[in-house]
């Protein structure tokens, strides 16, 4: 039978002789065929919903104060216009990959939001082979034809940099993230580029962002001859952690060592000393993206102007470095 007789048997359509039609439903009783409203309905419609896959550890979440802030800022700005958020879980960047032509194959989203961007990340190619409309939350520079926004990365860690440098402080090293990680390569290079310029020296580890790594991360650190006086660590979990290594081996912060994280949280006002961090408003960030992400979709449906594209790529608010205890002028 040819697709156009099956349809019209399945749909009740006149064009068929009465004796093919029950021929067709005879068959389609026969194996169990049952016609899917949701589908159908999606097939003529929005989904109504943006994926949001993380191939992280589900009870990092519980608390890393970062993700809970930018999906916040995501859900607040697509909850206005009545789209729903799907979150899901994946071990992997290829879990995550698979997700994603699940949800397109099956009309479960309009578009995605990508985090956590690779050095060589599998996902680019495959939203845009799928003409799936996407955004990337965190990526370093342009990828594919995908719309980008960066987080200010570069721009935190000369802050921080700087900041230490002013104090006197001439061996910094960095608790960085996965290397895997677009955005780690690029604090990497901000990091040495502010370290060269300065005329500092310094040494990035880089861990899985879990609080037992950024331990044994910091014990290399203050093993090492000559000793930094000043760590920076990549985010406010591992700059805790690190700080609780070093109260424990004996050494004074700040008069012995200063710390210093490149994300802002209450963590980093509550713990004592205090922690210095860039802050910024990742809320804002989030909803940023989510903005542009929808404007995609309706380009795609056709239902935006040329002029609607002007907020993508871009990025809300300066970052401000925030001083507080846990750093001070280098020791002699």
């Amino acid at each position: 039978m040819s697709k156009g007789s099956v349809s019209y048997a399945l749909n009740g359509n006149p064009g068929l002789s009465e004796p093919t039609r029950q021929r067709i439903l005879a068959i389609a009783e026969e194996v169990g065929w049952r016609p899917n409203r949701a589908a159908r309905a999606l097939s003529a419609a929005r989904a109504g919903a943006c994926g949001l896959a993380l191939a992280r550890p589900a009870h990092l979440l519980a608390y890393d104060p970062f993700f809970p802030k930018l999906i916040s800022g995501i859900e607040a700005e697509l909850s206005t216009r009545q789209i729903a958020l799907m979150l899901q879980m994946v071990d992997d960047v290829e879990a995550e990959t698979r997700a994603l032509r699940r949800w397109w194959a099956e009309r479960r989203v309009d578009g995605v939001i990508l985090v956590d961007l690779r050095v060589v990340d599998p996902r680019v190619p495959v939203v845009e082979q799928l003409g799936l409309p996407a955004v990337i939350v965190g990526g370093p520079g342009p990828t594919g034809k995908l719309p980008y926004f960066p987080g200010h990365d570069a721009q935190r860690v000369r802050q921080i940099v700087d900041h230490l440098v002013s104090l006197g402080h001439r061996r910094i090293d960095r608790v960085a993230g996965l290397a895997a990680f677009a955005h780690t390569q690029g604090r990497t290079r901000a990091f040495r580029e502010a370290l060269a310029r300065a005329g500092a020296t310094g040494t990035a580890l880089s861990t899985d962002y879990t609080t037992q790594a950024a331990a044994a991360a910091t014990k290399k650190l203050l093993e090492r001859s000559p000793a930094p006086t000043a760590i920076v660590y990549d985010n406010d979990i591992m700059a805790v952690a690190g700080l609780g290594v070093v109260q424990e081996a004996g050494v004074a912060v700040p008069e012995g060592l200063s710390i210093a994280s490149l994300e802002d949280s209450t963590l980093c006002e509550v713990v004592r000393p205090s922690l210095t961090a860039s802050s910024w408003d990742v809320e804002a960030f989030g909803a940023t993206a989510a903005r542009a992400l929808v404007k995609l979709i309706d380009e795609a449906a056709g239902h935006r102007r040329v002029d609607d594209f002007a907020a993508v790529a871009t990025e809300p608010g300066e970052p401000a470095l925030v001083v507080r205890a846990s750093t001070a002028p280098a020791p002699h």
